[in-house]
């Protein structure tokens, strides 16, 4: 089937159209961006000197370890790292290997003084800093640095390679709370320059692969890049302005998001301005068309992504409320970005850039069905087979969700197992009784000998010893029975907690390690409860405003529901079964909701939006394939680089940013290729004029301005049988 249309070479624009349409706009608007590169990009370097992975910064004040690491940074030794040290031979320990072992221990111990002076009463039941195992082929010790001698990641290489000088075929495993900080921290080292670049060569290849130009693809990359170099400056004043909490992890997403938002902007307006081309000869004339058919959607789409990202700012996990402004931010600085220097940017090239499949000014254009326009014929065919279909995918997929979706330890979020995480292996299999991290309980002094009793009693606990007295606060080190971040270490750690707090006068509180991350499991779990409704109640009054009706926001809203549901199902399924992950992080389930809801609203934006504007002219049912047949391919490559720029961060070496990554990658690829591609228009098809209730559009034979009326049911009888 063609079309004809028949262009205007001076099409009305509009008076503000028609001032924005000035050749000198576009110079002026590239101008400006100029100048606001000068100032932003030498900000946008500053963003990664304050970023922080710190379980401190990222859990709340009120959190019982976060008051424990506060006292312990006012003591005159400043916070603990502490490392453990363990040394094996496999056919038992020779009087060499025990030798070389208590000498490394004083060495260590001259190095750090203070620390060392402050344990030298404190030496075991038999005066010794150094333990050995029952088996007699492991020994041990713990070295407790203060971090005035610097962080754990400055420390752990320099302790390694000292501990290189002893007896060959001795093996050691420098491991601990310390040493895992200083390998995560390892991980993160680079990662925002190898994210940056890796996201820009992904995009540059798609861009290539969509348009198949050789100088197209390079105009959205460079107006993405300038948007995430603004957005990296943004964040940066941000963080000094209002203290929010950045961590590498955020900061990854922020360069992901960005790529990927501004780019899925950029197809949509190209889409549209190609379009506009046909009809136009005034280049100025037919950006300025392609802006009032795009802005819209775009804009609703960026609000519906922050408001969602804005609804973080309730929650108690620092990093997790630090995400909304951050995201918010990158967002915000991708939409002024694209709707601005991106369309200017393209009015000065003109109609050379998409050289060599130029589209040409003519006075008949014609409108071939395609891909897009088969698929919708055969979803008007057979509605409720493609409405069934769907969902009974997406069903089968959530069956995942019965698979290993229990928390992933520390431990584990290694995908390659280093030093520290292979030493609480070799730790627990020769000192069963200290296979857990050590926890902190500070008292008041006069109360110690009372709670160190208490803590000696609770069962779980391995072994319970007295540290250092100062600032007004006594130590106890406690060695839980089992592994660490197991559901059996947690449970000690509270019973422990349960027992300390009823020790009157006490003021006891238990931090270290292990209790950081079970606070912040706790964290997170209360903030999912307050987030993720009221993400789901923003974003579906977003929809309400911009789609002016009821139940078509409820259908989108519950299409991208069941979706997230389908896509958590099979990562799920993914982790457990193909890559042998040991279960999911605490922060995935959140993220993973917050970006594929605010995310997957988005391409059903772009396709009601359309479907709205087309059911004027033609009815809801032949206005939802002609919206589907325009938007069909635009969407669809949106979503394969929103997907591909987030599958980014499965190239990276930790398990909960691979989780991230995919679970995104494969929910945005559902939502693009079979949620708003087939299920959407079937549900439309289904429920006809209704679906735009209570809105004049689902009501038949109602005037609109300028003489236009929505086409009841019963004038569209192709689309009855």
């Amino acid at each position: 089937m063609a079309v004809h249309a028949t262009p205007s070479r001076e099409a009305p624009v509009g008076r503000w159209a028609g001032r924005w349409a000035g050749r000198w706009v576009p110079w002026l608007v590239i101008g400006l961006w100029l100048v606001l590169a000068v100032i932003m990009v030498p900000l946008s370097g500053k963003l990664s000197s304050v970023t922080t992975d710190s379980a401190v910064d990222t859990l709340p004040a009120s959190a019982e370890s976060t008051k424990v690491a506060a006292v312990e940074d006012k003591l005159p030794d400043g916070e603990d790292s502490t490392f453990v040290f363990v040394y094996h031979r496999s056919d038992g320990l020779t009087a060499a290997d025990r030798a070389a072992v208590e000498r490394q221990y004083d060495t260590f111990a001259k190095q750090y003084p203070s620390k060392a002076e402050a344990d030298e009463g404190d030496k075991g039941e038999e005066g010794s800093p150094t333990s050995l195992s029952d088996d007699r082929k492991a020994m041990t010790f713990t070295l407790d640095v203060s971090t005035s001698y610097g962080p754990p990641e400055d420390l752990v290489g320099p302790l390694r390679e000292a501990a290189k000088d002893r007896p060959s075929g001795l093996e050691l495993e420098v491991t601990g709370p310390a040493a895992i900080d200083g390998d995560m921290e390892a991980v993160f080292d680079g990662i925002d320059t190898q994210v940056l670049l890796t996201t820009i060569a992904v995009v540059t290849l798609l861009l290539i692969l969509t348009y198949r130009s050789p100088v197209l693809w390079i105009i959205p990359l460079v107006a993405v890049g300038a948007a995430a170099l603004t957005a990296m400056a943004t964040v940066y004043l941000l963080v000094k302005g209002f203290g929010i909490v950045v961590n590498d992890q955020n900061s990854a997403l922020l360069t992901i998001l960005v790529f990927g938002v501004g780019t899925d902007y950029a197809l949509l307006l190209i889409a549209r301005y190609r379009e506009a081309l046909h009809h136009h000869e005034n280049v100025r004339v037919a950006m300025i068309h392609a802006l009032r058919g795009a802005a819209p959607a775009i804009v609703a789409s960026a609000a519906t992504v922050v408001a969602g990202l804005l609804c973080l700012l309730v929650a108690d996990l620092n990093s997790t409320s630090g995400l909304g402004p951050i995201g918010a931010a990158g967002v915000l600085c991708a939409l002024v970005a694209m709707l601005t220097l991106f369309p200017a940017v393209l009015v000065v090239l003109g109609r050379r850039i998409f050289w060599p499949t130029v589209p040409q000014f003519s006075t008949a254009v014609e409108e071939k069905r395609g891909l897009w326009g088969r698929l919708g014929g055969a979803i008007g065919r057979r509605r409720w087979v493609a409405a069934l279909g769907s969902v009974g995918v997406l069903g089968v997929l959530a069956l995942g969700l019965a698979g290993n979706s229990g928390a992933l330890r520390e431990q584990d979020q290694f995908l390659s197992k280093p030093e520290s995480v292979t030493g609480f292996t070799v730790l627990r299999e020769h000192f069963p009784e200290l296979g857990g991290q050590p926890l902190t309980i500070l008292t008041r002094p006069a109360h110690q000998e009372q709670v160190l009793d208490v803590v000696k009693d609770t069962r779980g606990v391995a072994q319970a010893v007295p540290e250092q007295t100062a600032g007004g606060w006594a130590a106890i080190s406690v060695f839980p029975k089992d592994a660490p971040d197991t559901t059996a270490e947690y449970d000690t750690i509270k019973r422990v907690r349960t027992a300390v707090h009823a020790v009157r006068g006490a003021q006891a509180i238990v931090g270290g390690p292990s209790a950081e991350n079970l606070d912040t499991e706790v964290t997170t779990e209360r903030d999912e409860k307050l987030v993720i409704p009221l993400v789901l109640a923003v974003v579906l009054i977003v929809l309400g405003l911009l789609l002016r009706a009821v139940l078509a926001p409820l259908v989108l809203m519950a299409t991208v529901i069941v979706s997230f549901a389908a896509a958590f199902g099979g990562s799920v399924f993914v982790f457990d079964t193909i890559l042998g992950f040991k279960g999911v992080d605490s922060s995935v389930p959140l993220l993973a909701f917050l970006f594929l809801v605010a995310l997957g609203v988005d391409y059903n934006i772009f396709l009601t939006s359309r479907a709205r504007e087309e059911t004027v002219r033609l009815g809801t049912r032949k206005g939802m394939l002609k919206a589907l047949s325009a938007t069909g391919g635009v969407i669809t490559s949106a979503g394969l680089v929103l997907a591909a720029t987030f599958a980014v961060l499965t190239s990276l070496p930790l398990v909960m940013l691979v989780e991230v990554g995919f679970l995104v990658a494969f929910g945005v690829l559902l939502d693009a290729l079979l949620v708003r591609s087939v299920l959407v228009p079937a549900l439309t098809l289904l429920i006809g004029r209704r679906m735009w209730w209570p809105s004049p559009l689902s009501r038949p034979a109602v005037e609109l301005p300028h003489g236009q009326r929505p086409l009841a049911d019963e004038e569209e009888p192709a689309l009855q049988r």
